[in-house]
């Protein structure tokens, strides 16, 4: 079987590798040793789980609940500048001041809320640093080994992409929606679809017209299907001539195809599309 399976899984999955030394040349720039802190620092329970609360409703969106992390943000327990910072001196003036260049905004915080999101993003540096291994995620540079020409040339031939995407219609921008491994995840099978471009079941009647629903479930015997008043009605497939038209199954059908260079020149090639 062709490794890009084997490549999503590790993709997707937290990577748990002990690293002792400096990474060497050719080695992956996420499996370098955790930043240490210059401090050794300890903080009370209480102002911990204040921290938490606050983190999770304010940052947690970008950098994930447990600060490792997210959609858009970095993982906060492997930065410098937080393992730079003495209670707050340096998380802190960041907070307030944000990032603009980053897509960061400013948040209006006093001195006790911001040290106590530092004393939560502090303990969870610990606590992934004593799970061993240098990374917890994928960086984009892992996936950035493709090339963009020959991604476009798959894209347009052997691919077959063309046949349902366009670069200056639903593609345009996405290098901008989605970085990294979510963009990645998002080319390799979509989630989250909208409901109008759910599976459609395309029934034939004996007269020879066809009749298009909304798939609800399918099994092996039966298909189930949503009437114009969104009621589930059940058909025995034995009994009915119906083909399911599921958009999502060229990008199952993709996975079998791709060989790995295939399927980083893709990635390279959709980084373009900005």
């Amino acid at each position: 079987m062709k490794q890009v399976l084997t490549i999503l899984c590790a993709s997707i999955v937290t990577v748990n590798v002990a690293m002792a030394q400096s990474p060497q040349p050719g080695q992956s720039p996420a499996s370098k040793p955790r930043p240490k802190p210059v401090n050794g620092q300890t903080y009370p329970a209480e102002q911990v789980r204040e921290g938490e609360l606050r983190f999770v409703s304010q940052c947690g969106f970008c950098h994930g609940r447990d600060a490792a992390g997210g959609e858009s943000g970095p993982d906060l327990t492997r930065s410098e500048l937080v393992a730079g910072d003495t209670n707050g001196d340096r998380i802190g003036p960041l907070v307030r001041s944000g990032r603009a260049d980053a897509g960061m905004p400013a948040f209006k915080m006093d001195d006790a809320e911001t040290k106590a999101i530092a004393a939560f993003i502090h303990t969870q540096m610990e606590k992934f640093a004593t799970l061993g291994g240098g990374r917890r995620a994928v960086d984009a540079e892992d996936l950035a080994s493709g090339n963009a020409k020959d991604g476009l040339a798959y894209f347009n031939g052997a691919g077959g992409c063309w046949e349902c995407h366009s670069a200056a219609k639903d593609l345009a921008g996405i290098a901008t929606r989605f970085q990294g491994l979510a963009l990645l995840q998002r080319m390799l099978y979509p989630s989250g679809r909208p409901a109008p471009s759910l599976p459609n079941a395309v029934f034939t009647l004996d007269s020879g017209e066809k009749v298009v629903a909304p798939l609800a479930a399918e099994d092996e015997f039966t298909v189930t299907v949503l009437d114009p008043k969104g009621a589930r009605q059940t058909y025995l497939k034995s009994q009915v001539k119906v083909k399911i038209d599921d958009p999502m199954a060229a990008h199952l059908a993709q996975l079998a195809r791709y060989t790995d260079t295939a399927m980083h020149d893709v990635y390279a090639y959709l980084l373009t599309l900005k």
